[in-house]
């Protein structure tokens, strides 16, 4: 791949795109699916007054949300990863509209059922079980509505609410057009007077460069571009949490945060508890920015000079098909059927690998087990994109296990364990690597990138989660989210996070800006937890072998049919403790003195 020019999505190789055709084999056949489900909404109110007085119709009614669940996931899936190869082709940007539009008609054609399930007293429910032993499959989900039932509200309300569906992601969707599609940058000449091309995708490889004058000029021109559009993308997470507001409000939450959190079964004390944790533990990440600062032989650490590697002279090209051998060796500790599973991903295109014009920032893997997972990717080849294959593999396959382990309604995972399968899969790849290579050079450019990934997904991801809780209480506080508010705010908040030896940078308060996990609903904290989740299993799984890989699958294949908390405990992880992330950041501790004794 050339690094000087992204490709048009039509110049893609095929093999190298994902084959979403496994899904539907033409957009006319999914214009043929999208039509077809029309007729679900109709359906699904043909219940409405039936399902809390008769369990034969309760029956019904749940294996008919069953195949609405698979149905709306592959015409979501479809018209979602085709929007992403190209966000600017709007031919394909109406059709994740139109997905949308169909799965909120069909809420709203369904919000009848919550509040008649809620309505069933508890002995007569029991008698529904026992009169039809088939619901037991559906158990788990029942109760994951009857539990909602003082924040329900009456059927007519609930339908209300459901048909603002679309209407409450438009803050999202409007800053991720922005950002992804209609922001374009100037190209930067580097040292050596190549042209390199800054996007909002390759801003770290560029800011890897090891002339640190480039890096500054790649850093202040990126953020002088979303300087421009500061007030619009304040304006856009004012309405996101305006819209978390209204509707926690509505159904009689305390705040934002347990709005959210509750959807999942977390209690806020996690939440809270893992910003607390990582405050105790600030000392080792400031250890850590002296050092970079040392290694580097800089008078002044900048927030450009975060991504650079601090053994700059380790080859670190790494190529796809390198990548990829290596991350199946890595992994073979899970065992033949999972390296078989990532073999199968590798060869029947499930993954989308390399940036083109237009396609979709970051990485992600589709959550759909049917008829199987899809990962997005913007391969750089390098070892951070080695990483990443490994990271949304741990996705996928988590996904695949649940979906062929579980019935249709718990097969999904909830958010909060989504990062442990994934993060689980790094750490083993860092792992791997670290005891394989006897060259010291390696070791401490291995040692640094784990502790990269601490400092990116412990430290950083709990520092965006407080900044988000910053916002929820501002705007429950009647604030209104200005830009220069969230610039103050969040400059304060990198100061605390890097400590004295690092100059947070004026550009860095804008950083809120890029990112767009900030419209998910106090998403980020999972990161962080699921890292700490991830770090535990790990290490029993190298340490105890075949017992600790039996349990983890067990995990992997639960999908969500307990609570979060007690899925993890199958791992043998507690996260209602803060003792995995304690324990995790002692390990970065640990990791930051093997460093600074190999750099002496």
């Amino acid at each position: 791949m050339e690094e000087n020019r992204l490709l048009k999505r039509s110049e893609v190789p095929q093999e190298n795109t994902w084959k979403l055709e496994d899904i539907f084999a033409s957009d006319d056949e999914w214009f043929k699916e999208y039509e077809s489900l029309k007729e679900l909404p109709g359906r699904a109110a043909e219940f409405a007054g039936k399902i809390s007085k008769d369990p034969a119709c309760l029956l019904e009614y749940m294996k008919l949300q069953d195949e609405i669940g698979i149905r709306l996931g592959s015409l979501y899936t479809y018209a979602s990863c085709r929007s992403d190869e190209d966000t600017a082709n709007n031919y394909y940007q109406d059709m994740s509209g139109k997905a949308r539009s169909v799965m909120v008609g069909i809420m709203g054609a369904a919000a009848f059922s919550g509040p008649e399930i809620m309505s069933i007293p508890d002995d007569v429910m029991e008698n529904f079980y026992k009169e039809q032993p088939e619901l037991e499959t559906y158990r788990r989900s029942i109760y994951g509505i009857r539990r909602m039932k003082e924040h329900m509200l009456s059927p007519e309300t609930e339908r209300v609410l459901a048909l603002s569906g679309e209407m409450s992601g438009a803050a999202g969707n409007i800053s991720g057009v922005l950002r992804d599609a209609e922001m374009k940058f100037p190209d930067l000449t580097d040292a050596e007077g190549n042209t390199r091309q800054l996007t909002e995708d390759n801003l770290p490889f560029l800011l890897e460069d090891p002339d640190v004058n480039f890096r500054r000029e790649a850093f202040q021109t990126y953020y002088k571009r979303f300087s421009e559009f500061k007030n619009t993308f304040a304006a856009t997470l004012d309405a996101q949490f305006k819209q978390l507001l209204f509707y926690s409000r509505v159904r009689n939450y305390e705040d934002t945060l347990s709005a959210a959190l509750d959807e999942n079964e977390v209690p806020t004390d996690v939440y809270l508890n893992l910003i607390e944790a990582v405050h105790g533990n600030l000392d080792k990440m400031y250890r850590y920015v002296r050092l970079r600062k040392k290694m580097l032989g800089l008078d002044e650490l900048h927030m450009h000079d975060v991504y650079v590697p601090i053994v700059g002279d380790v080859a670190v090209k790494v190529p796809y098909e390198e990548a990829k051998k290596t991350v199946l060796e890595a992994l073979a500790v899970l065992g033949e059927d999972y390296t078989d599973l990532l073999k199968k991903g590798f060869d029947e295109r499930w993954i989308d690998v390399y940036p083109n014009e237009g396609k979709r920032g970051g990485a992600y893997s589709s959550g759909s087990g049917r008829p199987h997972p899809y990962v997005l990717l913007n391969q750089k080849d390098n070892l951070d994109s080695m990483f990443t294959l490994a990271h949304e593999m741990g996705h996928s396959l988590h996904s695949w296990y649940s979906t062929k382990n579980q019935p249709v309604s718990t097969a999904d995972y909830v958010i909060f364990v989504a990062e442990v399968a994934s993060t689980c899969n790094e750490i083993l790849l860092v792992r791997h690597l670290l005891k394989t290579t006897a060259d010291k050079r390696e070791r401490m450019y291995l040692i640094n990138h784990f502790l990269d990934s601490f400092k990116g997904t412990l430290y950083r991801q709990t520092m965006l989660a407080e900044f988000e809780l910053m916002m929820g209480r501002m705007a429950e506080a009647g604030e209104t989210l200005t830009a220069d508010a969230l610039c103050e705010k969040y400059r304060k908040l990198n100061e605390l996070y890097f400590g004295p030896d690092m100059i947070s940078d004026e550009e860095i308060g804008l950083e809120w800006a890029r990112i767009p996990h900030f419209f998910y609903d106090y998403y980020m904290f999972q990161y962080a937890t699921g890292f700490s989740a991830a770090v535990a299993i790990a290490n029993r799984i190298l340490e105890e072998g075949a017992p600790a890989v039996e349990d983890y699958k067990k995990f992997l294949s639960s999908g969500s049919s307990s609570d979060p908390i007690s899925l993890l405990k199958i791992a043998g992880v507690d996260m209602s403790t803060p003792a995995p992330v304690n324990s995790a950041l002692e390990l970065f501790g640990e990791l930051v003195e093997e460093l600074e004794k190999l750099a002496d």
